[in-house]
Formats: C-alpha cells, sequence, structure tokens
C-alpha cells in the first residue's frame, strides 16, 4: 500500500491514470489519482464486480477524505437488492415514477412526471450516469433551468426538491448507486413572498379578466372564475374539495414553507354569483370529489393550470384590444392579486381581515399592494408600529 496520509507524501507519487489504492477494510478502498490530485472510492458489491465513486472535493486531509468515502460505502453496503443498480439520471427517476404508481400514487407520480420532462429528461443531466455524476453537474443543471426558462429562484428550489426526492427514493429503496450529497444543493435566495410573488404583482382590470377568462377553455375558465372568487393560490383551490364549499364560504389550506404547518382558513364570498358558481360546482357530487376539475376530469396540477394560462394570453392578445404580457410574470396569482387589490380598494375592507382571508400577512399586504390601503389606515399602522419605541424611550 502506498503512503496516502499526507499531503507531502501523495506529491512524491509519480503521475499515472489508475489510482493509488488505501484499503479501508475488505472490500473498500479509498483511493488518490496523482495528477489531478482527486479522491475516488472502490467497493467491491456481492456478485465480485467493483463499483466507484468519485469524491466531491479535492480533500488535503485524508480524514475527511475518508469520512466522505465511509458515508458512499454505507449506502452500498445497505443496499436492498444483492447487485447495486448502475442507471443514468433519467432512468433513477423513471424508477421513482413506477415505485409510486406501483403504490397507488399515481396523481403525484403524474405530477412529478411533468417537472421531470419539462427539467430533467431533455437536459444533459439525464444521460449522466448517476454514480458518476458530481455535485458541479447538478449545479449546473440548475443554473441552466435559471437561464434557459427564466424561472425565478421558489420554482428553481421546488423543481431541485422533486428531484431529491427521486433520486433519494431510487438509491435508499431502489438500489440505485449514487451519493445523495451530490444532489442534495443549498436552496437559492428567494426574496419574493414565499407564495404570493407580491413583489412583482400584476395587476389587471375586471375588463381584463373578464376578457382573460373567455379566452380560455371551458375548463380553465371555471378554475380562474374560482381563483378570481376565493383569491385562492392555484394549489389551495386545485387541492379543495367539495366537502370545502359550505355556506357561502370555501375552506383553504396551505403550508408557509415545505413541510410546514398545515394552515386552514374559510375564506368567505362576497357576492351572491360567487356563491351561485360554486353551489353549481358542488351540486349533487361526492364530497370526496374535487371542487374543481380539469377538461380530462382530474385533479388541476401546476403544469396544467400554467399551460392554460398561457394559452388564454395567447388568444387575448389575438384580439388586438391590448396585449397582456407573455413571460413568466403573468400566471394565474393574477386573480389572487386582483382579488386582494379589490377587497381593499373597492369593498373598504381593513388589511387585517384581508390578511385573513386570503392567508398572508399584514407586513405582506403593506408591502405590495400598500397603494390600494387608504392613507388614513397606513398612517394609524405606521404609528402602531412606533408605539412600542416611542414607549421604551419615555
Amino acid at each position: 500500500m502506498d503512503d496516502l496520509s499526507t499531503k507531502t507524501a501523495r506529491r512524491e507519487l509519480k503521475v499515472r491514470r489508475d489510482p493509488y489504492w488505501h484499503r479501508l477494510r475488505e472490500g473498500q478502498y479509498l483511493g488518490f489519482r496523482r495528477g489531478p490530485d482527486t479522491w475516488i472510492c472502490r467497493f467491491r458489491n456481492r456478485d465480485k464486480t467493483y463499483s466507484f465513486h468519485a469524491l466531491d472535493e479535492n480533500y488535503d486531509r485524508i480524514d475527511d477524505a475518508r469520512k466522505e468515502a465511509e458515508t458512499w460505502f454505507a449506502s452500498m453496503a445497505g443496499a436492498v437488492t444483492k447487485t447495486p443498480k448502475r442507471s443514468t439520471v433519467k432512468a433513477a427517476l423513471r424508477a421513482y415514477l413506477q415505485h409510486l404508481r406501483e403504490h397507488g400514487r399515481g396523481a403525484t407520480a403524474d405530477d412529478a412526471e411533468g417537472k421531470f420532462e419539462t427539467t430533467v429528461f431533455k437536459d444533459k443531466l439525464a444521460i449522466l450516469e448517476l454514480e458518476n455524476a458530481s455535485r458541479d453537474d447538478f449545479i449546473a443543471w440548475r443554473k441552466r433551468l435559471a437561464k434557459d426558462g427564466g424561472r425565478e429562484s421558489r420554482s428553481i428550489n421546488r423543481y431541485v426538491r422533486q428531484v431529491a426526492a427521486g433520486l433519494n427514493l431510487a438509491v435508499s429503496e431502489l438500489g440505485h448507486v449514487g451519493s445523495p450529497k451530490t444532489w442534495t444543493l443549498t436552496p437559492l435566495q428567494d426574496d419574493v413572498e414565499q407564495s404570493d410573488k407580491s413583489e412583482t404583482a400584476i395587476f389587471l382590470s375586471a375588463d381584463q379578466r373578464k376578457r382573460l377568462i373567455a379566452a380560455a377553455s371551458p375548463a380553465a375558465a371555471e378554475y380562474f372564475k374560482g381563483l378570481e372568487a376565493t383569491g385562492a393560490r392555484p394549489s389551495e383551490l386545485a387541492n379543495a374539495h367539495v366537502k370545502d364549499y359550505t355556506d357561502g364560504r370555501v375552506r383553504l389550506a396551505s403550508r408557509k414553507s415545505k413541510g410546514g404547518k398545515l394552515r386552514i382558513r374559510d375564506t368567505e364570498l362576497l357576492t351572491s354569483e360567487e356563491r351561485e358558481f360554486f353551489t353549481r360546482h358542488t351540486d349533487g357530487r361526492q364530497l370526496d370529489e374535487c371542487l374543481l376539475l380539469d377538461a380530462d376530469g382530474e385533479q388541476w396540477r401546476r403544469h396544467a393550470w400554467a399551460r392554460e394560462m398561457r394559452a388564454a394570453i395567447v388568444k387575448y392578445n389575438e384580439a388586438g384590444l391590448d396585449q397582456l404580457p407573455t413571460d413568466k410574470d403573468l400566471g394565474a396569482y393574477v386573480f389572487r392579486h386582483a382579488r386582494i387589490s379589490e377587497m381593499l380598494q373597492i369593498h373598504g375592507i381593513d388589511p387585517v381581515t384581508v390578511a385573513i382571508q386570503c392567508g398572508t400577512s399584514v407586513v405582506m399586504i403593506e408591502k405590495a399592494y400598500h397603494k390600494f390601503i387608504p392613507s388614513a389606515m397606513r398612517t394609524k399602522l405606521e404609528k402602531a408600529r412606533g408605539a412600542p419605541e416611542a414607549a421604551k424611550g419615555s
């Protein structure tokens, strides 16, 4: 065995193609490539074949390299299949989707597959061998998501989490070879409100919304009307069921962040037309059915409402009366923004009540919708906010 214990000792090794190996235990070796000065692991499988894994960093201390190697060896030793599966990123994600469907989670699989088709399967990341893919490969893929699709950080973080979940399961339960550390990325900073996109809100007039809904397909038009009537986030309304509408109220649920506490609220409908709309969609239906359905009679999914929104905007613009932006800034959230702004501006509802009704905060409403809050109300809020400071100084 060659001496790999110190940086000085490794520098004295001859540059060559094959690694210098250091045996940690039976069937598990830590290797060092002199030249590029990188680390690699070698694991002997049960069928006497070998699996290899390049470490993420060019560690100076062998103890640091050994620590990462031990994590990989542990994942290999605990593989659930007799022979670990060497596959591409795409194949591992396909296995994950199949696993979901085999366990009765078809809707989840369909939603995940839509994201993978858009963000991974057409990207060069898809053809990389999972066990050889590096952290840099996944970081580069994430950068392409931002550059090629013009996506916001929050959307990119969501795609990365979905891919990580699929690969983690493929490794932990389906026997695919790879290191979760490789695709576990620090989330991109997102300064936009977690769920409202309020800082970049685009407001459409009542007439514009009416014409946009008229330009949509029949199923999408009904969904957009529901968003307009409730001010719900698109995902909240998509997850609502027939039983969630009672006596002029729509019960909606959301999480402030991934893994956060589920928050449930009752949203009051303001007009008889809004109540008639939901009555029409609930009469004679099973309580556990989704409240609003897409053209195929299925639950609305993010990719579906986004596609319908883009199609409606194109048809709207063809009329030539005015032009709506076709970029990422105009999505289904326009109906939520309109609801909040009109509750403040037209109906004169105070910001606290609006925040409760729409599942947001007074601070966020002030930040994004301040021009719709009466100046007297803003003065009171500012005075109240400064009151503790005044008391402290007296």
